[in-house]
């Protein structure tokens, strides 16, 4: 973990300095790239505490000096895999990143009032989210398992019918679990039947409770679980993955500005960082494998999303 702060602090500080000098063409009181291009910054949404996707970096100072306003994180102040694809996108617009730190159930719900301009918080491309979102690009691709207590005897998710199963509450976890959960162009299959749902504010305290026997499972995304068990956690992941989510970002619908050319670059931008391996250098960085690259084939198109 130290090791990987060490980088992390690195790749923050780096993450300050902003590409190319872009010079918005359009009305930044109408357009939103404009409003961002202008401003010379990308607010970015971020959880401190959900590493490795976001952390907060122990002992790091704030960049000085610094768009970024008082109320908001500076780039070394944050890392991990979902705040690096903040700045390597921020780079791509030429503008420092900044982050704020909503929270989850404030993302989904849209009508951000102009807090932050993108999220990428390891949010899944649903249709339920699409009603009040628009979505990117996905940058990742990641399976949902069930974690257990290493100890148990439970070997495939059949084991887990009638069982106290923990998610967080409103993440795709629960929905699945309650068979609401809808994903473009995906059948669901369900071999846990009848399970006992149990929701916890975000995964680690439902982590902790199977860890402390409390509850039989949990059912995560992978990366997190597997964070839990680098960390020491008496947890165990069942091979066979519940579904698979594509990970995408989030622009607010409730936008007064022109979204378009914004999400346009924003897209190309997470292109591009697909094209030249940046992304999939990030995941294995900070999850020790790739999940990125198989994102980068996914027809965003097929969602049938319209930008006015």
């Amino acid at each position: 973990m130290i090791a990987s702060l060490v980088v992390a602090l690195g790749m923050a500080a780096c993450g300050v300095a902003a590409g190319p000098s872009t010079t918005p063409t359009a009305d930044p009181t109408k357009d939103k790239l404009a409003q961002v291009l202008a401003r010379g910054t990308l607010v970015l949404s971020t959880d401190p505490g959900y590493a490795p996707q976001s952390f907060a970096v122990k002992g790091a100072t704030r960049a000085a000096p610094t768009k970024c306003a008082p109320n908001q994180l500076t780039a070394p102040e944050i890392s991990g895999f979902d705040a690096e694809t903040g700045k390597l996108v921020a780079a791509e617009l030429g503008v420092e990143p900044c982050f704020v730190t909503p929270g989850f159930d404030q993302i989904i719900a849209g009508n951000w009032g102009d807090r932050w301009d993108v999220a990428w918080g390891s949010g899944a491309l649903t249709e339920k989210r699409m009603k009040t979102l628009y979505v990117t690009q996905p940058y990742y691709t990641t399976p949902a398992n069930y974690f257990v207590l290493a100890s148990s005897t439970y070997t495939t998710p059949t084991d887990l019918s009638g069982k106290q199963i923990g998610a967080c509450a409103g993440c795709t976890h629960e929905l699945y679990l309650r068979k609401t959960l809808v994903l473009p162009g995906v059948t669901l299959e369900y071999p846990v039947q009848d399970p006992q749902i149990v929701t916890f504010a975000s995964e680690v305290p439902g982590l902790a409770a199977v860890a402390e026997g409390k509850i039989d499972a949990f059912l995560c995304s992978q990366p997190v679980g597997a964070a839990a068990i680098a960390d020491g956690a008496p947890l165990r992941m069942l091979d066979e993955p519940a579904f698979n989510t594509e990970k995408t970002g989030y622009v607010d619908r409730g936008l007064t500005l022109a979204p378009g050319p914004f999400l346009d670059r924003i897209n190309a931008a997470i292109r591009d960082l697909h094209a030249n391996g940046k992304l999939k250098e990030l995941s294995i960085q900070y999850f020790g494998v790739d999940f990125a690259s198989a994102a980068g084939s996914f027809d965003l198109t097929s969602v049938g999303q319209t930008v006015p």
